[in-house]
């Protein structure tokens, strides 16, 4: 059976087709062109989506949706998205009338996850942590290769567990979020609130490793923040496996200096969690609302 899937970013909509194999047969990105409104968002989702059924002239497959945020399971609208127009909206439910068919539809960071699980970092190992460090913090969990999503549809959310009760307000209203002090965003402003002046955070990571004692010492913090919040996960989750992905994951020291924070810091005498970097990258979005679907 066919297994199709759409990434549904901001800016665009990505559109995959995997054989029972999972090798990839289709490929395709067209704008999500926000400014369109909510119906024309939902329109340019059909118009991929029946590129792929007329690919497959029209085969049985399944069909799985990732995007920023989160249905509730209470309302059944989407939170939380960074695509505003979908947030207070029933998008599967309107999806589901528009294309005729039932859909999956996960957080962006299940699907990592859930893609990583399968076909990357984390195949082969039962319980699986992904973690996304980019502009935010957001993390899926995925146990034999199901996506957990919790009571509230907020399983993995570990970017906002507080580690730091004196830290950066966060935007969700709470204090010393993770978020806050390990995401690229957070600790772009973090630096510019404490040095007064801005740096992205390529910058202040180069100058780290240059020896520059401001970065350096701001970089340390970082990874003793980064031990403490996957500590802590570690000692509830017990994962077998963290995968990492995102902008961030690219920084080598965290694999050394990020994982002796861990070990120093993890309700344990031992630390044997793999702590890994991705393998598919941005594919892993797509790939992964392929592997969800229904």
């Amino acid at each position: 059976m066919y297994k199709l899937g759409i990434d549904l970013g901001g800016t665009k909509i990505e559109g995959i087709i995997l054989d029972a194999g999972h090798k990839t047969l289709f490929r395709e990105r067209i704008a999500t062109e926000q400014s369109g409104g909510y119906d024309h968002i939902l329109a340019n989702i059909k118009k991929i989506y029946d590129r792929m059924a007329a690919e497959i002239d029209g085969a049985s497959h399944t069909f799985g949706i990732a995007t920023p945020g989160a249905l509730s399971p209470k309302t059944g609208l989407l939170r939380n998205s960074n695509t505003q127009a979908l947030n207070n909206q029933p998008v599967k439910n309107d999806l589901e009338k528009l294309l005729g068919r039932t859909i999956a539809i996960q957080n962006d960071a299940n699907c990592f996850a859930m893609a990583e699980a399968v076909d990357g970092a984390g195949a082969g190992f039962q319980l699986v942590f992904g973690v996304i460090m980019g502009t935010g913090c957001g993390g899926g969990i995925v146990f034999k290769q199901n996506v957990l999503t919790g009571n509230h549809a907020i399983a993995g959310e570990w970017g906002h567990a507080a580690i730091d009760q004196s830290g950066p307000q966060c935007w969700c209203g709470a204090r010393g979020c993770a978020e806050t002090l390990i995401s690229g965003g957070g600790l772009e402003r973090l630096y510019e609130s404490q040095f007064g002046e801005h740096k992205a955070l390529a910058e202040i990571v180069t100058a780290g490793r240059q020896n520059s004692a401001r970065e350096a010492g701001f970089m340390q913090a970082f990874y003793k923040n980064f031990g403490r919040a996957l500590a802590n996960l570690i000692s509830t989750l017990d994962p077998d496996v963290v995968v990492l992905g995102g902008g961030l994951s690219n920084i080598g020291e965290l694999y050394t200096e990020g994982v002796e924070q861990v070990r120093q810091q993890v309700f344990s005498d031992y630390l044997e969690t793999p702590i890994v970097k991705n393998k598919l990258g941005d594919s892993a979005g797509v790939l992964g609302a392929a592997f969800i679907g229904c």
